[in-house]
Protein backbone atom coordinates (compact mmCIF):
# COMPACT_ATOMS: atom_id res chain seq x y z
CA UNK A 1 0.00 0.00 0.00
CA UNK A 2 1.13 3.54 -0.68
CA UNK A 3 2.62 5.91 1.83
CA UNK A 4 2.35 9.67 1.46
CA UNK A 5 -0.88 10.25 3.40
CA UNK A 6 -2.08 13.84 3.13
CA UNK A 7 -2.05 15.48 6.53
CA UNK A 8 -5.51 17.03 6.71
CA UNK A 9 -7.63 13.91 6.41
CA UNK A 10 -8.71 12.62 9.79
CA UNK A 11 -10.95 15.30 11.22
CA UNK A 12 -13.64 14.13 13.61
CA UNK A 13 -14.82 17.58 14.69
CA UNK A 14 -16.43 18.90 11.52
CA UNK A 15 -19.38 21.27 11.78
CA UNK A 16 -22.44 19.22 12.72
CA UNK A 17 -24.90 21.66 11.08
CA UNK A 18 -24.71 19.88 7.76
CA UNK A 19 -27.23 19.51 4.96
CA UNK A 20 -25.94 16.92 2.47
CA UNK A 21 -23.72 14.11 3.75
CA UNK A 22 -21.98 11.45 1.65
CA UNK A 23 -20.76 8.12 3.04
CA UNK A 24 -18.65 5.75 0.95
CA UNK A 25 -17.98 2.22 2.16
CA UNK A 26 -14.81 0.63 0.79
CA UNK A 27 -13.98 -3.05 0.71
CA UNK A 28 -11.90 -5.11 -1.69
CA UNK A 29 -15.12 -6.96 -2.62
CA UNK A 30 -17.18 -3.91 -3.51
CA UNK A 31 -18.27 -0.34 -2.84
CA UNK A 32 -21.35 1.29 -1.32
CA UNK A 33 -22.51 4.88 -1.59
CA UNK A 34 -25.12 6.71 0.47
CA UNK A 35 -26.27 10.34 0.40
CA UNK A 36 -28.31 11.71 3.30
CA UNK A 37 -30.22 14.99 3.13
CA UNK A 38 -30.06 15.99 6.78
CA UNK A 39 -32.61 18.78 6.38
CA UNK A 40 -35.35 16.31 5.43
CA UNK A 41 -33.80 13.21 7.07
CA UNK A 42 -34.05 11.51 3.68
CA UNK A 43 -31.74 9.03 1.99
CA UNK A 44 -31.50 10.41 -1.53
CA UNK A 45 -29.10 7.83 -2.94
CA UNK A 46 -28.14 4.30 -1.84
CA UNK A 47 -26.13 2.15 -4.22
CA UNK A 48 -23.79 -0.84 -3.96
CA UNK A 49 -21.31 -2.17 -6.51
CA UNK A 50 -19.99 -5.74 -6.15
CA UNK A 51 -16.73 -6.90 -7.71
CA UNK A 52 -16.47 -10.23 -9.52
CA UNK A 53 -13.39 -11.12 -7.48
CA UNK A 54 -11.39 -9.66 -4.63
CA UNK A 55 -9.52 -6.60 -5.86
CA UNK A 56 -6.30 -4.90 -4.79
CA UNK A 57 -6.43 -1.43 -3.19
CA UNK A 58 -5.24 0.00 -6.52
CA UNK A 59 -7.95 -1.78 -8.52
CA UNK A 60 -10.50 -0.67 -5.93
CA UNK A 61 -9.42 2.93 -6.41
CA UNK A 62 -9.93 2.61 -10.17
CA UNK A 63 -13.45 1.28 -9.62
CA UNK A 64 -14.15 4.08 -7.15
CA UNK A 65 -12.95 6.73 -9.60
CA UNK A 66 -15.17 5.27 -12.33
CA UNK A 67 -18.29 5.45 -10.16
CA UNK A 68 -17.64 8.96 -8.86
CA UNK A 69 -16.63 10.39 -12.22
CA UNK A 70 -19.49 8.89 -14.25
CA UNK A 71 -22.45 9.65 -11.95
CA UNK A 72 -23.66 13.25 -11.89
CA UNK A 73 -25.20 12.83 -8.43
CA UNK A 74 -21.68 13.08 -6.97
CA UNK A 75 -21.07 16.44 -8.65
CA UNK A 76 -23.15 18.30 -6.06
CA UNK A 77 -21.64 19.95 -3.01
CA UNK A 78 -21.46 17.89 0.19
CA UNK A 79 -21.17 19.44 3.63
CA UNK A 80 -19.49 16.29 4.94
CA UNK A 81 -17.90 13.20 3.44
CA UNK A 82 -17.15 10.00 5.35
CA UNK A 83 -15.01 7.14 4.06
CA UNK A 84 -15.61 3.75 5.72
CA UNK A 85 -12.96 1.05 5.43
CA UNK A 86 -14.25 -2.51 5.67
CA UNK A 87 -11.20 -4.78 5.81
CA UNK A 88 -9.54 -7.32 8.08
CA UNK A 89 -6.75 -4.90 9.05
CA UNK A 90 -8.14 -3.77 12.41
CA UNK A 91 -8.04 -4.66 16.08
CA UNK A 92 -9.62 -3.28 19.25
CA UNK A 93 -7.50 -2.29 22.25
CA UNK A 94 -8.81 -1.15 25.67
CA UNK A 95 -8.34 2.60 25.88
CA UNK A 96 -6.57 2.28 29.23
CA UNK A 97 -3.87 0.08 27.64
CA UNK A 98 -3.51 1.93 24.34
CA UNK A 99 -0.23 3.56 23.34
CA UNK A 100 -0.15 5.09 19.87
CA UNK A 101 3.52 4.20 19.47
CA UNK A 102 2.59 0.51 19.68
CA UNK A 103 -0.13 0.64 17.02
CA UNK A 104 1.69 -1.68 14.62
CA UNK A 105 2.34 -4.20 17.39
CA UNK A 106 -1.38 -4.43 18.21
CA UNK A 107 -2.23 -5.16 14.58
CA UNK A 108 0.50 -7.76 14.11
CA UNK A 109 -1.32 -10.16 16.43
CA UNK A 110 -4.18 -10.78 13.99
CA UNK A 111 -3.43 -9.02 10.69
CA UNK A 112 -0.72 -9.15 8.05
CA UNK A 113 0.66 -5.64 7.66
CA UNK A 114 3.60 -4.10 5.82
CA UNK A 115 6.26 -1.79 7.22
CA UNK A 116 5.04 0.88 4.80
CA UNK A 117 1.38 0.69 5.88
CA UNK A 118 -0.14 3.83 7.34
CA UNK A 119 -1.80 2.98 10.67
CA UNK A 120 -4.43 5.08 12.38
CA UNK A 121 -7.21 4.55 14.93
CA UNK A 122 -10.77 5.38 15.97
CA UNK A 123 -12.16 5.72 19.45
CA UNK A 124 -15.20 3.59 20.25
CA UNK A 125 -16.83 5.57 23.05
CA UNK A 126 -19.52 2.94 23.73
CA UNK A 127 -16.98 0.61 25.33
CA UNK A 128 -13.94 2.81 25.98
CA UNK A 129 -11.77 1.13 23.37
CA UNK A 130 -9.47 2.14 20.54
CA UNK A 131 -9.88 0.56 17.11
CA UNK A 132 -6.49 0.43 15.37
CA UNK A 133 -6.66 -0.03 11.59
CA UNK A 134 -5.03 0.40 8.19
CA UNK A 135 -6.79 2.64 5.66
CA UNK A 136 -5.85 2.69 1.98
CA UNK A 137 -3.73 5.81 1.51
CA UNK A 138 -4.17 5.93 -2.27
CA UNK A 139 -7.95 6.12 -1.78
CA UNK A 140 -7.66 8.70 1.00
CA UNK A 141 -5.53 10.92 -1.22
CA UNK A 142 -7.96 10.67 -4.13
CA UNK A 143 -10.96 11.50 -1.92
CA UNK A 144 -9.12 14.52 -0.53
CA UNK A 145 -8.37 15.74 -4.04
CA UNK A 146 -11.98 15.10 -5.10
CA UNK A 147 -13.91 16.48 -2.11
CA UNK A 148 -11.46 18.26 0.20
CA UNK A 149 -11.50 17.66 3.95
CA UNK A 150 -13.29 14.46 4.96
CA UNK A 151 -13.51 11.94 7.79
CA UNK A 152 -12.64 8.27 7.69
CA UNK A 153 -13.38 5.39 10.02
CA UNK A 154 -13.19 1.64 10.12
CA UNK A 155 -16.45 -0.21 9.46
CA UNK A 156 -16.12 -2.16 12.72
CA UNK A 157 -16.09 1.10 14.67
CA UNK A 158 -19.55 1.94 13.36
CA UNK A 159 -20.76 -1.63 13.74
CA UNK A 160 -19.63 -2.09 17.35
CA UNK A 161 -20.64 1.41 18.44
CA UNK A 162 -24.17 1.08 17.09
CA UNK A 163 -24.76 -2.44 18.37
CA UNK A 164 -23.66 -1.58 21.90
CA UNK A 165 -25.61 1.67 21.99
CA UNK A 166 -28.81 0.10 20.75
CA UNK A 167 -28.92 -2.97 22.99
CA UNK A 168 -27.55 -1.26 26.08
CA UNK A 169 -30.11 -2.92 28.37
CA UNK A 170 -29.52 -6.47 27.18
CA UNK A 171 -28.92 -9.05 29.92
CA UNK A 172 -27.96 -11.80 27.49
CA UNK A 173 -25.07 -12.93 25.32
CA UNK A 174 -25.87 -12.07 21.72
CA UNK A 175 -24.30 -13.22 18.45
CA UNK A 176 -24.37 -10.79 15.51
CA UNK A 177 -23.33 -11.69 11.96
CA UNK A 178 -22.94 -9.00 9.31
CA UNK A 179 -22.77 -10.65 5.87
CA UNK A 180 -21.08 -9.23 2.78
CA UNK A 181 -19.96 -10.84 -0.45
CA UNK A 182 -16.93 -13.05 0.31
CA UNK A 183 -16.50 -11.84 3.89
CA UNK A 184 -18.48 -11.33 7.09
CA UNK A 185 -18.09 -9.98 10.60
CA UNK A 186 -18.98 -11.73 13.85
CA UNK A 187 -19.65 -9.63 16.95
CA UNK A 188 -20.52 -11.20 20.29
CA UNK A 189 -21.83 -8.98 23.07
CA UNK A 190 -22.18 -10.22 26.63
CA UNK A 191 -24.52 -8.00 28.66
CA UNK A 192 -23.76 -5.21 26.20
CA UNK A 193 -19.99 -5.63 26.61
CA UNK A 194 -17.86 -6.53 23.61
CA UNK A 195 -16.80 -10.16 24.04
CA UNK A 196 -15.58 -10.90 20.51
CA UNK A 197 -15.11 -9.25 17.13
CA UNK A 198 -13.50 -10.66 14.00
CA UNK A 199 -13.89 -10.67 10.25
CA UNK A 200 -13.67 -13.76 8.05
CA UNK A 201 -13.34 -14.44 4.35
CA UNK A 202 -15.38 -17.24 2.80
CA UNK A 203 -15.92 -18.79 -0.61
CA UNK A 204 -18.56 -21.43 0.15
CA UNK A 205 -21.41 -21.90 2.57
CA UNK A 206 -19.27 -24.54 4.28
CA UNK A 207 -16.54 -21.97 4.91
CA UNK A 208 -19.18 -19.62 6.23
CA UNK A 209 -20.69 -22.00 8.78
CA UNK A 210 -17.29 -23.37 9.80
CA UNK A 211 -16.12 -19.98 11.06
CA UNK A 212 -19.41 -19.35 12.84
CA UNK A 213 -19.45 -22.72 14.61
CA UNK A 214 -15.75 -22.45 15.45
CA UNK A 215 -16.41 -19.08 17.10
CA UNK A 216 -19.42 -20.46 18.98
CA UNK A 217 -17.34 -23.39 20.22
CA UNK A 218 -14.33 -21.28 21.25
CA UNK A 219 -16.54 -18.88 23.21
CA UNK A 220 -18.40 -21.81 24.80
CA UNK A 221 -21.76 -20.63 23.49
CA UNK A 222 -24.63 -23.05 23.14
CA UNK A 223 -25.98 -23.35 19.55
CA UNK A 224 -29.25 -24.62 21.04
CA UNK A 225 -29.88 -21.43 23.01
CA UNK A 226 -27.87 -18.58 21.45
CA UNK A 227 -29.75 -16.33 19.03
CA UNK A 228 -27.90 -15.57 15.79
CA UNK A 229 -28.91 -12.07 14.69
CA UNK A 230 -28.24 -11.46 11.02
CA UNK A 231 -27.71 -8.32 8.99
CA UNK A 232 -26.24 -7.45 5.62
CA UNK A 233 -26.58 -9.28 2.31
CA UNK A 234 -28.51 -12.34 3.44
CA UNK A 235 -32.13 -13.44 3.14
CA UNK A 236 -34.20 -16.49 4.09
CA UNK A 237 -33.85 -17.81 0.54
CA UNK A 238 -30.05 -17.87 0.70
CA UNK A 239 -28.00 -21.02 1.19
CA UNK A 240 -26.07 -19.10 3.85
CA UNK A 241 -29.24 -18.60 5.88
CA UNK A 242 -30.29 -22.20 5.46
CA UNK A 243 -26.99 -23.57 6.69
CA UNK A 244 -26.97 -21.28 9.74
CA UNK A 245 -30.50 -22.38 10.56
CA UNK A 246 -29.40 -26.01 10.23
CA UNK A 247 -26.80 -25.69 12.99
CA UNK A 248 -28.07 -22.86 15.18
CA UNK A 249 -31.55 -23.23 16.58
CA UNK A 250 -32.59 -19.58 16.83
CA UNK A 251 -31.92 -17.29 13.88
CA UNK A 252 -33.44 -13.88 13.22
CA UNK A 253 -32.78 -10.69 11.27
CA UNK A 254 -31.88 -7.50 13.07
CA UNK A 255 -34.43 -4.69 13.02
CA UNK A 256 -33.34 -1.38 11.45
CA UNK A 257 -32.32 1.17 14.06
CA UNK A 258 -32.46 4.31 11.90
CA UNK A 259 -35.55 6.35 11.10
CA UNK A 260 -34.63 7.70 7.68
CA UNK A 261 -37.08 8.34 4.89
CA UNK A 262 -36.06 7.11 1.45
CA UNK A 263 -36.46 8.66 -1.97
CA UNK A 264 -38.23 6.56 -4.59
CA UNK A 265 -36.36 3.35 -5.46
CA UNK A 266 -33.71 3.98 -2.79
CA UNK A 267 -35.09 1.93 0.10
CA UNK A 268 -33.11 -1.29 0.65
CA UNK A 269 -34.80 -4.46 -0.60
CA UNK A 270 -33.79 -6.09 2.68
CA UNK A 271 -34.49 -3.90 5.73
CA UNK A 272 -31.54 -5.43 7.61
CA UNK A 273 -29.04 -4.74 4.80
CA UNK A 274 -26.62 -1.77 4.52
CA UNK A 275 -26.40 -1.64 8.32
CA UNK A 276 -22.97 -0.03 8.48
CA UNK A 277 -23.40 2.72 5.90
CA UNK A 278 -26.92 3.63 7.04
CA UNK A 279 -25.70 3.98 10.62
CA UNK A 280 -22.63 6.01 9.69
CA UNK A 281 -24.34 9.42 9.87
CA UNK A 282 -23.66 10.74 13.37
Amino acid sequence: METGQKTILKNNSLNKNRSKSLSIQISLSGLSFCILNRSSNTIEHLKSVSFDKKATPFETLERLITVLETNTIFEQSFDSVLLIYQNELSTCVPKSLFNEENSADYLKFNAKILNTDFITYDEISANDSINVFVPYVNINNYIFDRFGVFEYKHASTILIQNLIQNIANSKNTELYINVSKNHFEIIVLDKSQLMFYNTFEYQTKEDFIYFILFTVEQLKLNPETIIAKLMGDISKDDDLYKIIYKYIRFVEFINPINNFKFNANQEPKLPHSNFIILNSFN
